[in-house]
């Protein structure tokens, strides 16, 4: 019985992996682009760790997932798809190569490790998604990583409900702002982002993932003030959580 952890080089797949040791796998499967990284995860925990890097926004990588998996056929008990990136910036001051890229990783690349690995999963196996709080509204200056994340909350829900009949739970994280290296990448030259009312920790953020999977739920909000959040943009007219959104940024 094994677990593969995409984008275990950091942020919320390497604290998966940590959350993980000890849960009984026989092996955890990480996967991202730095092999370095993830070298180091076997220092980390006590669970057999399995490097398999590559680069997901490439398709023709998942190959080597694929093959290995038709190979050696394992159980997989856990998915994390926890591989993805943001920028920060309006959206033609950006290269359209970076917004499709991002789409290529945080869409495509998660649909795909769906595909390659639920044939090798069992009733009580599970799937986390990586989703965010701003799947629940449109964000300027953070449009198209706003978009893709509203895709895996809805790509998540329904997959849930029809993998239900084999035992599988499928869960949407969505974490609210939280120290990771994604803000090294997202906001690394513009400083468009100034605010940000409050902040998640990984850890708890990976352990109410847990707990939510475990009791049924499909969606992983972290707090209640975050709930509230994710209520208010789902009800209010979008027109008016874009404006409070953009006046908080001082857009």
């Amino acid at each position: 019985m094994i677990a593969i952890v995409t984008g275990a080089s950091s942020g919320f797949g390497q604290e998966f992996v940590k959350q993980f040791d000890g849960r009984g796998y026989d092996e955890i499967w990480v996967i991202a682009r730095r092999e370095d990284r993830l070298v180091q995860l076997k220092e980390i925990v006590s669970t057999p760790i399995r490097p398999v890097p590559m680069d997901l926004s490439d398709m023709d990588s998942l190959s080597k997932l694929k093959d290995l998996l038709e190979k050696e056929k394992p159980v997989v008990h856990a998915l994390v798809n926890a591989s993805g990136f943001g920028y920060f910036n309006a959206f033609t001051d950006e290269t359209l190569d970076n917004a499709l890229n991002m789409i290529d990783l945080n869409d495509k690349a998660l649909i795909s490790l769906c595909y390659i690995v639920i044939p090798y999963m069992k009733e009580g196996s599970e799937i986390y998604n990586i989703a965010s709080s701003s799947a629940f509204q449109p964000v300027p200056y953070i449009g198209v990583y706003a978009a893709t994340k509203a895709f895996v909350l809805s790509f998540s829900r329904s997959l849930n409900q029809e993998l239900k009949k084999k035992g599988i739970r499928v869960i949407a994280v969505c974490p609210h702002w939280t120290k990771t290296e994604f803000f090294d990448r997202a906001d690394k030259k513009n400083g468009i982002i100034t605010y940000y009312n409050f902040y998640t920790e990984k850890t708890q953020v990976v352990s109410n993932s847990i707990k939510h999977i475990q009791k049924g739920k499909d969606v992983s909000l972290t707090s209640l003030r975050l709930k509230l959040q994710a209520l208010a943009a789902t009800i209010l007219p979008k027109s008016l959580v874009m404006k409070i959104w953009l006046n908080s940024q001082h857009l």
